[in-house]
């Protein structure tokens, strides 16, 4: 079959474009101690840094949809990638172009984050129009590409630092522009199909009408929070709460995390066809929540760990399944509802773990009892799971 009729490339495309989705978001905090040695850069600002690439993805989310509705898939998502090349690129000389070095790691997150906005609408709608037997098995694998790419990043950026210095991370930003680059190239090739006819999908006021959409958006900000309020705190857990030195806590907190949470939607790919998606999310949730029970009450490194371990499998199926269980109760929801979901994810990314670190920071920067509240979320969702399951027979559009 060629490229271009052959919908397995365009697949291909679509996983590849969240392992660089997974380079956008993990790549530039493996530099934050080197940055502030280099460019006398304090804490508070390269926080910042992170709060403007999600901050910028955010945006993205809210605005892209019209934007993308008129120039069309694969113009859009091809433009994505070119921003996320852009941005790897300028962080290997913008920084060096300006008096004030954090002008230019400013520039260079901004434009990739535009990118990594760009990417996140598009790479689930264009996936989910692809014409596969089980919608639900391909979001899972989708999904798990950007469990793998950050287990990547972390490995091959540690090896790259290891075998040729940190004062080479220029050359090693460049390499990970690589990737986007073929992604954009790639994508002017692939078939792209529709989800929805021209001038058939859903308004914005006439998805948030609909109580099946309200409980979507819930869900999908209880997945984002579920899986970072743990992913985001793991290595300052591993090392603050479980007294495990950094370097084995990076290995055995993010990492692992990432690796669990990849297995997971491995696994669910396969059992997709066999199984209930919507009570496979709720069991998943129980899950979830004894995951953060064994890592915040018992007071064991090893437990801590495998609480951890826990929580990343357990949220492995919550975004991709919401993904899934939005295309069968909202058919027409198009473009639109896709960019709504992902904005309603990223502000649970970004509400999980600020709440995670104020009860920390009140309790006396005991991260046990911050992560101990952050039931809270998978017991939400748990609740969303069973209304959604009530409205879905009454509430189709």
């Amino acid at each position: 079959m060629s490229v271009r009729t052959d919908y397995r490339y365009t697949l291909a495309a679509a996983y590849i474009g969240y392992i660089t989705q997974a380079a956008i978001n993990n790549f530039i905090p493996l530099l934050f101690i080197h940055f502030g040695k280099e460019f006398g850069i304090g804490l508070e600002k390269i926080s910042f840094l992170i709060m403007v690439n999600f901050g910028v993805q955010l945006c993205v989310d809210g605005l892209g949809a019209k934007i993308i509705d008129k120039i069309g898939y694969r113009i859009s998502i091809v433009f994505a990638h070119i921003f996320a090349v852009l941005g790897f690129v300028g962080l290997s000389f913008l920084p060096d172009l300006f008096g004030d070095h954090y002008i230019g790691l400013l520039i260079s997150v901004i434009v990739y984050a535009i990118g990594g906005g760009l990417t996140e609408i598009l790479v689930s709608p264009i996936a989910e129009a692809c014409p596969t037997k089980n919608k639900s098995a391909t979001m899972s694998l989708l999904h798990s590409f950007y469990c793998w790419g950050s287990v990547a990043v972390i490995l091959f950026s540690t090896l790259f630092i290891y075998a040729f210095g940190i004062e080479n991370w220029r050359i090693l930003s460049c390499l990970w522009a690589i990737i986007p680059l073929f992604n954009a190239v790639y994508f002017t090739l692939v078939p792209i199909g529709s989800l929805t006819e021209d001038g058939k999908s859903m308004g914005i006021r006439e998805l948030f009408r609909a109580k099946t959409f309200l409980l979507l958006v819930l869900l999908m900000f209880c997945a984002g929070a579920s899986e970072l309020s743990m992913s985001q705190w793991a290595s300052a857990f591993a090392e603050s709460a479980l007294g495990i030195p950094k370097a084995m806590g990076d290995l055995l907190g993010p990492c692992m995390f990432a690796v669990c949470m990849g297995a997971a939607r491995i696994i669910h790919s396969r059992l997709a066809e066999k199984v209930d998606i919507t009570k496979y999310m709720i069991i998943c949730s129980v899950i979830c929540i004894f995951g953060y029970i064994l890592s915040a009450f018992i007071p064991s490194p090893v437990t801590g760990l495998i609480g951890c371990g826990v929580c990343g499998f357990a949220v492995g199926v919550m975004w991709p399944g919401t993904f899934s269980r939005s295309s069968v109760v909202c058919p027409k929801g198009g473009t639109t509802m896709f960019a709504l979901l992902a904005l309603a994810g990223d502000m649970g990314c970004m509400s999980g773990p600020a709440l995670v670190g104020l009860i920390s920071d009140a309790s006396g920067g005991d991260l046990r009892t911050g992560l101990s509240l952050s039931v809270i979320f998978p017991f939400v969702m748990i609740i969303g799971l069973i209304l959604l399951k009530r409205l879905e027979k009454s509430d189709k559009m």
